[in-house]
């Protein structure tokens, strides 16, 4: 028989809830009730006040096209950086999970780059893609001006997504290898007997049952890449050049701590969380339904 805690009075387990309930609303409902005032209203760069004016910070965010630039820009990094670091992790667990030679070194190895901060990685990859001393200044010597991210903004956001995807390859290779490892071995041995070779074993097999890893990856992933950017964008690139990088977040802390605009940043960040809670409704109302929970 199942034992469980109980407590005499319901007040010590009150007692154990508020530090819990302290950190959330301190860290989040706090910050966002703050957010959402002051997206409501005028906030005065040097003090002295707010001015209430409804919806115009939304109305004037929304009218301005360097900030759908922005949206653009931030979905087609969540997409392209998504689908990189889910595929790269996806395969490297699918081959360390065949205990193939060294894969306890790979199993430790790949894990690493999830635990270093993005401001370290980003400025790694900044030395490792520099066009004058780093990797590409090879490309660069046989192809001239092919490679600059300070003046390329395809270049630049090659290499922002390079760094972000390259950080959450190591993320997701986690789960998927524990997901490889939970199916159950019967089923592979049994497979490879009745002659189904490794990618047929792959696809009819163990595809559909790690479906909920996935998902789950997925809706992570995609909730990362917009909000976990900022370090990366910060470091590399600045949000240049032209724009080409100025992510939603990195536009956020642009406008509201250089430009001074508090009001306006603090209107974006209710846009951006908006944008996630949606995004992450539509995976689940539609994608879900593709997922094969056993």
């Amino acid at each position: 028989m199942e034992k469980r805690v109980t407590f005499n009075k319901w007040s010590v387990g009150i007692l154990f809830a508020v530090p819990q309930l302290l950190l959330i609303f301190t860290f989040f409902y706090w910050p966002a009730g703050q957010a959402i005032f002051w997206s409501l209203t005028l906030q005065q760069p040097w003090g002295g006040g707010n001015i209430w004016v409804g919806l115009d910070n939304f109305r004037s965010i929304l009218a301005n096209s360097d900030y759908w630039n922005s949206v653009t820009i931030s979905i087609a990094f969540a997409a392209i950086s998504t689908a990189i670091s889910m595929v790269v992790a996806l395969i490297l667990a699918a081959l360390t999970d065949r205990q193939l030679r060294g894969s306890k070194i790979y199993r430790v190895v790949l894990i690493w780059p999830y635990g270093i901060a993005a401001p370290a990685s980003a400025m790694a990859f900044r030395f490792i893609l520099a066009p004058e001393a780093g990797f590409m200044s090879i490309v660069n010597h046989y192809w001239p001006g092919f490679w600059d991210p300070g003046l390329d903004g395809n270049a630049a956001m090659a290499s922002v997504i390079a760094a972000f995807s390259w950080k959450y390859i190591g993320y997701s290779f986690i789960f998927f290898l524990a997901a490889f490892q939970a199916i159950p071995r019967s089923l592979i041995e049994a497979a490879a007997i009745d002659g189904s070779g490794v990618l047929r074993r792959f696809r009819d097999i163990q595809f559909p049952l790690i479906t909920p890893t996935i998902f789950f990856l997925l809706v992570i992933n995609i909730t990362e890449s917009f909000q976990d950017s900022f370090g990366i964008v910060d470091i590399m690139t600045s949000g240049g050049p032209h724009n080409s990088t100025n992510l939603m977040v990195y536009k956020i802390y642009s406008d509201g701590f250089k430009g001074l605009d508090f009001s306006g940043a603090a209107a974006q960040s209710i846009i951006l969380m908006l944008l996630i809670v949606l995004l992450t409704i539509f995976q689940f109302r539609f994608i879900e339904k593709r997922v094969h929970y056993r």
